[in-house]
């Protein structure tokens, strides 16, 4: 088979600064083409507020979608899939038309809303989740309320953009705090607590091997594709990052450690936090994913660096000859504040000064083993719940720090691999049109398409394990203490 007729498969991420395509080969197993489109939020004085227009991702999606068209046989497309980022609210009216800006995962103006619903659902829903935008819009623009025929999420909109079809699958779904995560379907009650009209305005939820429909013939032409390309379910950026970075089986956790650190990975069975520090997710293969988000990750490593004026290479070698466990020094690295645990108000804190300690290897070392014992912390609680991990592959910028790598990977006793393409979202979107185009389930096709991995295995030292638990004891009880005394 040619290059020219060899099936290809779109992969587009409508992220909050843009949108990520890429063109992928099944048949080769490679991504072959890219493309790539930045925006902005919205400018904004309200406090909190975080919007974009809905239009900005479907002209950002289309722009990256056509330059990563451009070099292969736009014809050789089969199917697409679109990844999202999660939980914001479009609200869209009988005409199809949207209504007003999109409130975005980061928006927090609904705190009031999140804290009245916690305490009705006792259950801790943080205003990031969909439901708290949702009566946000009733009690503050009940005239816009008054319009609203269809709630959707930004893949869900993008979705619609390209088929015509409202409808919803389970992993964004289980991010609006209005889903009941354990049976894979709207959770009435909760709908009927916000408005008694609400549940008939959220779109049928389709199932994870669907095909949502083909292209419209106004899209068709304006991606130059066939008609017949098929749409496949989508969902969050998590679940598709999950995807693209091969953890489709229980055991097999992805990190990322950017600004902030998330922790996840498939689960055969719910896990239900009512505490909320867990996100309740299901995937997007069937089963379930629990999910921990840290707000403080390289932020706070990189507060050490650039106050000692320091490079990154000179800084990591310094930290390098630093013992594991800092000598007994702790950085808790709230320095934002703190959503896992929920602790907003709570600030960077560094115990066990000794004479000569505020050295820049040995601070910048510690700072690095709070943000992994904050993750570690989130993989504990996890535990509790029956979920166990065995190996970890980590992304993102702090991942390509060699100490780092090595913190946690001693930290957390367990091995450490690498995938090596930087959109995971993308290609998880990309491997699941693919796979729903088959016919076969996404965790069989992953199972023989699998994503590219690093050679490099980072293998746990069992020699640094009790340093790391006790450091790890200090700094879960240290921040009790401080920011938990009532408790």
């Amino acid at each position: 088979m040619s290059a020219l007729t060899t099936p290809l498969f779109l992969g587009l991420d409508v992220g909050t600064q843009g949108c990520k395509a890429i063109v992928y080969n099944a048949k080769e197993n490679k991504v072959v083409s890219r493309g790539s489109y930045s925006y902005e939020i919205l400018k904004s004085d309200v406090p909190g507020r975080a919007e974009q227009h809905p239009s900005l991702w479907i002209e950002g999606g289309v722009a990256a979608l056509n330059e990563a068209l451009k070099t292969v046989d736009r014809k050789s497309v089969k199917a697409l899939s679109i990844s999202g980022q999660q939980h914001g609210f479009v609200p869209v009216d009988k005409s199809g038309q949207v209504i007003r800006n999109a409130k975005l995962w980061c928006d927090v103006e609904s705190v009031k809303e999140a804290e009245d619903l916690s305490k009705q659902w006792d259950w801790t829903l943080v205003p990031g989740f969909t439901a708290s935008k949702i009566l946000w819009l009733k009690n503050n623009e009940p005239e816009n309320f008054s319009k609203l025929a269809k709630v959707l999420l930004p893949h869900d909109y993008f979705n619609y953009y390209l088929t015509g079809r409202y409808c919803m699958e389970a992993g964004d779904a289980s991010g609006t705090g209005l889903f009941d995560t354990a049976k894979r379907t709207y959770d009435s009650q909760r709908l009927g607590s916000i408005d008694s009209s609400l549940e008939d305005k959220f779109p049928q939820l389709i199932g994870p091997n669907e095909v949502v429909g083909t292209l419209r013939a106004e899209v068709a032409q304006e991606l130059g594709l066939a008609g017949d390309v098929q749409v496949a379910p989508g969902s969050g950026d998590n679940q598709m990052s999950a995807l693209g970075a091969g953890a489709v089986h229980e055991g097999t956790w992805v990190m990322s450690l950017g600004t902030s650190g998330t922790l996840f990975g498939l689960s055969t069975k719910p896990v239900l936090d009512p505490s909320g520090a867990v996100s309740p997710f299901c995937d997007a293969t069937g089963s379930w994913l629990p999910l921990l988000c840290t707000m403080n990750c390289t932020t706070v490593t990189e507060e050490v660096r650039k106050s000692f004026g320091l490079d990154h290479e000179t800084i990591t070698a310094l930290a390098e000859k630093e013992p594991a466990g800092s000598h007994g020094v702790n950085f808790l690295p709230y320095i934002t504040g703190e959503r896992t645990p929920n602790w907003p108000h709570s600030s960077g804190v560094i115990t066990g000064l000794r004479p000569g300690n505020m050295r820049p290897g040995l601070l910048y070392r510690a700072a690095m083993e709070g943000a992994t014992f904050s993750l570690l912390a989130g993989l504990k609680k996890m535990e509790g719940y029956g979920v166990k991990a065995q190996e970890i592959r980590v992304v993102g910028g702090g991942s390509k720090n060699r100490l780092w790598r090595r913190i946690i990977a001693d930290s957390f006793q367990l091995p450490l691999r690498f995938p090596t393409e930087p959109e995971s979202a993308a290609l998880g979107a990309a491997l699941q049109a693919a796979a729903v185009h088959a016919g076969v389930a996404t965790p069989e096709f992953i199972d023989s398409h699998s994503p590219p991995l690093a050679d490099l295995v980072v293998e746990p030292d069992a020699s640094k394990k009790d340093a790391y638990e006790a450091a790890f004891q200090r700094h879960y009880q240290i921040g009790k203490q401080i920011f938990e005394p009532s408790s």
